[in-house]
């Protein structure tokens, strides 16, 4: 059994928590309103990151952006005052490799072991513990946490060193970013020809294209359902991460510039805490359809 303490119950927390108390750890959660804790079995609430993080093996936080670490690891009263060197703190967030690399730097100089950890999935992973989680960071430490990852995930990938495991996210939510964008145009292409939509979507998770987002994302569509597993407005955010960060290291993301634009629109048009699917519903505006059945 590992003493962990959890910081941060958003849209995943409450079931990688649960998950975390299934498979016999010791859990104590923090979370800036109290009151996303209610409900949760098997759990201490802590009032404060210091009361949470106290003689604890491994502190993970899972924020919602960069500003939100910054006030929970670098704030007066934050995880870098409290935590001990006897704990290793893994960060889950999708955040800016940047900042990354300034946790991995600031808890280095405390003598804190750090791995970025962020994972790919939604809320329905995080309940059913079959997220998929990309690691950066000394191999010895991540041996340490690793049951505490595989309580969580369906799989655990050990990219490199410290930030590779931010990077990787990002490279990852390029793809699914591409492909929300991919399966807007389509099913938009596909009604002005007059295809019959569910008979597309036979045919989209048949062929040797056929992709996990399809199967899920496109029969929520058809029927107008776009209830959030993952906000709009965050992955607007996470597009703005990748094209930052491809900037900085000169990659061309071309398609993720156009997903960006897609996903601006459809957040000031008021779908911003709708999933991020939502993004289609600009897609289908703009092709004068609609794609429901």
């Amino acid at each position: 059994m590992t003493s962990i303490a959890y910081l941060g119950l958003g849209t995943m927390g409450r079931g990688m928590v649960a998950n975390l108390v299934r498979a016999g750890h010791d859990v104590t959660v923090w979370n800036r309103t109290a009151a996303r804790a209610d409900g949760l079995g098997g759990v201490r609430v802590a009032e404060s990151i210091a009361e949470a993080v106290a003689g604890r093996d491994v502190v993970i936080s899972c924020l919602s952006n960069d500003q939100a670490v910054r006030d929970v690891v670098f704030g007066p009263d934050g995880l870098l005052t409290h935590v001990a060197d006897t704990t290793v703190v893994v960060d889950m967030s999708t955040i800016s490799p940047g900042l990354s690399d300034e946790e991995a730097a600031a808890f280095g100089e405390r003598g804190v072991p750090f791995l970025d950890a962020p994972v790919f999935g939604s809320k329905g992973e995080a309940a059913d513990g079959g997220l998929w989680v990309v690691v950066g960071g000394d191999v010895d430490v991540f041996a340490r946490v690793r049951p505490v990852l595989d309580a969580v995930s369906a799989t655990v990938h050990h990219m490199g060193p410290t930030g590779s495991g931010a990077r990787m996210k990002l490279v990852g939510n390029l793809v699914v970013a591409a492909q929300l964008q991919a399966l807007g145009e389509a099913l938009t292409l596909a009604r002005a020809a007059g295809l019959d939509l569910s008979r597309v979507l036979d045919v989209l998770a048949v062929t040797d294209f056929r992709s996990p987002i399809f199967d899920g994302v496109g029969p929520s569509v058809l029927v107008g359902d776009y209830s959030p597993s993952f906000a709009l407005d965050l992955m607007l955010k996470d597009a703005r991460l990748i094209q930052e960060f491809a900037a900085i290291v000169h990659a061309p993301v071309a398609g993720t510039d156009l997903v960006e634009s897609t996903l601006t629109q459809a957040v000031s048009r008021g779908y911003g805490a709708e999933n991020a699917s939502a993004l289609i519903k600009v897609i289908a505006e703009r092709g004068g359809v609609d794609l429901t059945v």
